[in-house]
């Protein structure tokens, strides 16, 4: 039985039925009355306003006209056939196009007959049409018109609108849902944030988003839904964050020993930055404190992670105990290993790297010698979560790119003793102030925001095409100083969907530019075996090779000092991240280094405002929060998050101050009540279970 009407299964509502409930559940996951509610149009468009035929431009999305309509005819064959029809006022005409429901299309209008048609302008042979508008007889809307008639847009797929669930039908189906839910549409938060915060009511907002009452009305309904929204997600984080510290002990690391001391005294490679002294100190407080450490570290592209992790990791042996890293990849645990097997020096301490290429009789070892306690660090990819490998006593885990591991991997290093081990999480994207709230929202954040002494800024130009001759021009001169460059390709092989220049004519053109023997130039792509691709990456970091021509393999895990230009080509196909990522490769030594952005001469907005944004900054925070602006929260670091980041109306990129402010108010809400059992948070529990019982455990998350 059901309880609450909005838990009723789409097929029920009237108007939808069971071909168009299972396409609503296929193409946009609505499966109840509860989601269907919940599904918001993203504009409205005032249809109290009439055009006239000669005021339609491209500026303009959409048009909404008074006239008759003639000369409607059917063209092509069986298969390709279409209909036209004349759209006429006593300013112009214009062309009325429709591909599907032809024969009631066909019987449908009336010559000399008055009606309203709306609809997107399309240009087809230098003229304006509109393919399949909205078409209602004048005399039906004459009487609504003197009354406000916004009009909800919503976002449709093909299959849906081939199913009559357009943007229309759309409106249709939810009206005829709160003609028969409206009453029954409860509060879901509390009284007094609902009187504190002035907000309007939930039954007064959910109406007035699908079909306002007046313009003013719309944004005050939008607030309250993104209120919600960011509200219950920011309660959950927090109240898992709180569970957590509560939960888990922690190992106890109570002192700084010789492994340490002697790092420091006689390995530190250079300085420590005031930043990396920062972190260090937050890190020590939560080792010492009695509870599981669960803390993020963010830091731009060579700010000095790694060195802040090993140091921690010393301590963590100091202690008594192991300590791991996991990587996303294969090459980048191969460049952690060599990285700490190189700060360690002549320093006696066992460390390994165990992924899944090793032979299985290295892995045997690796495996005994972690569970006898005396293999001290392990490096690795997912092969180091495998039930295989058991540690004898696992202190502190670094999760590197943690991102790219899923919740249940992560949680797996959990299990790797009886007392969870401390947990660092390093990124190397800087997240914004509004994603870090919400996408690591149950984690402590630490931040590195300073480079290590000696690091010059990488200086970023964006060249036209036709500034070529000069880029090879400046390749030469460094070259000769005895640098490094890399070259960047967005492909592999030729698409015929995007106008890039080839890698393999690329790397054809820069060996004809700079032949051999007087230059070595290697070439690098995903589809080399591992073997070719080892070798090739080998030359280039032993400076045999003095260019690299690469696709974005090389976005991570190379670490070449000598190296100092990064040309990336295509540069506007690449997102900021991925350009930020990119130039983060050169300026690794104490020499100048260059990124160079190559573009060609057409760049559409978006693409010229990236490449603005790398040459105006080489600050990762700012960078981050372009990237934001400009593409919405969708996809973090190139990698899917879609998932994590599915909200309904709110939204990361555009609503940062409310993200903000309902943060602030879920920390208070839970101050003074962790577990919501006061009665008046009695909603708020309510809404959070509910949350957890659909699945969508926002805490977590991290």
């Amino acid at each position: 039985m059901v309880k609450d009407i909005f838990d009723t299964h789409i097929t029920y509502l009237k108007g939808v039925g069971p071909k168009k409930a299972k396409l609503l559940v296929d193409e946009l996951d609505i499966h109840t009355f509860n989601d269907l509610i919940n599904y918001f149009p993203f504009r409205y468009v005032d249809k109290s306003k009439f055009y006239k035929v000669k005021d339609i431009t491209t500026d303009a999305v959409w048009f909404q006209l008074k006239g008759t309509i003639t000369n409607m005819t059917s063209v092509g064959d069986k298969r390709t056939r279409y209909i036209t029809a004349k759209f006429l006022d006593e300013t112009g005409s214009i062309d009325l196009v429709w591909f599907r429901g032809l024969k009631w299309i066909k019987s449908q209008f009336v010559p000399e007959k008055k009606y309203v048609v709306f609809g997107k302008p399309s240009v087809f042979k230098n003229h304006f049409n509109f393919v399949h508008p909205e078409v209602e007889e004048f005399e039906k809307v004459q009487q609504d018109i003197s009354l406000n008639r916004l009009e909800g847009i919503y976002n449709s797929s093909e299959k849906l609108k081939n199913s009559g669930l357009g943007s229309k039908g759309f409106s249709r189906i939810i009206k005829q849902l709160l003609n028969q839910t409206a009453e029954q549409i409860k509060e879901s938060l509390p009284e007094y944030i609902v009187k504190h915060y002035h907000l309007l009511d939930r039954k007064t907002a959910l109406v007035n988003i699908h079909f306002p009452a007046n313009p003013n009305i719309i944004e005050k309904a939008r607030h309250r839904l993104k209120f919600e929204e960011l509200l219950l997600v920011h309660l959950q984080i927090l109240q898992q964050k709180h569970h957590l510290k509560l939960k888990f002990r922690g190992h106890v690391f109570e002192k700084v020993g010789n492994y340490l001391n002697e790092f420091y005294n006689k390995h530190l490679p250079f300085e420590l930055t005031n930043a990396q002294k920062r972190v260090i100190k937050e890190i020590r407080t939560d080792i010492k404190s009695g509870k599981q450490m669960n803390r993020l570290l963010q830091g731009d592209v060579g700010s000095g992670k790694t060195l802040v992790a090993l140091m921690n990791m010393l301590i963590a042996i100091d202690n008594g105990f192991q300590a791991c890293l996991m990587a996303p990849t294969e090459i980048l645990a191969k460049q952690h290993y060599a990285t700490l097997t190189n700060m360690l020096g002549n320093m006696e301490i066992s460390i390994e790297l165990l992924t899944g290429s090793r032979p299985q009789k290295e892995r045997t070892i690796i495996h005994q010698n972690l569970q006898d306690g005396s293999l001290q660090i392990l490096i690795g990819t997912h092969a180091v979560i495998e039930d295989t490998v058991q540690f004898n006593n696992l202190g502190f885990v670094v999760i590197d790119e943690q991102h790219r591991f899923g919740v249940e991997q992560r949680a797996r290093l959990w299990k790797k003793n009886d007392i969870p081990p401390h947990i660092l999480v390093m990124t190397a994207t800087p997240i914004p102030r509004t994603l870090a709230m919400t996408v690591y929202g149950n984690l402590d954040v630490s931040i590195i925001d300073e480079l290590p002494p000696g690091r010059k800024p990488v200086k970023t130009l964006h060249y036209w095409e036709s500034k070529r001759l000069r880029v090879y021009g400046f390749m030469r001169q460094q070259i000769k100083e005895g640098r490094q460059i890399y070259v960047v390709f967005p492909l592999i092989s030729e698409s015929e969907k995007l106008d890039l220049r080839n890698l393999m004519e690329g790397f054809e053109t820069i060996v004809k530019e700079f032949p051999p023997p007087e230059y070595q130039v290697s070439v690098v792509h995903g589809k080399l075996k591992s073997k070719e691709k080892d070798v090739e990456m080998k030359r280039f970091v032993d400076g045999v090779t003095d260019i690299m021509v690469s696709t974005t393999v090389i976005e991570v895990g190379v670490d070449v000092p000598n190296a100092s230009v990064m040309i990336i080509e295509n540069a506007e196909r690449f997102g900021l991240s991925q350009l930020h990522q990119l130039r983060g490769r050169v300026g690794r030594g104490a020499e100048q280094s260059w990124c160079i952005l190559m573009s060609g001469n057409k760049l559409s907005n978006e693409g010229r405002k990236r490449l603005e944004v790398m040459v105006g900054t080489n600050d990762g925070f700012k960078i981050a929060e372009a990237d934001l602006q400009l593409r919405g929260p969708g996809d973090l670091q190139g990698t899917q998050q879609s998932g994590v980041l599915d909200f309904k109306i709110a939204n990361l990129a555009s609503d940062g101050e409310l993200v903000v402010k309902t943060n602030k108010i879920a920390g208070h809400i839970l101050k003074k009540d962790a577990p919501l059992v006061l009665p008046e948070n009695k909603l708020l529990k309510e809404q959070l279970e509910l949350i957890r019982k659909g699945g969508q455990n926002w805490g977590r998350i991290s």
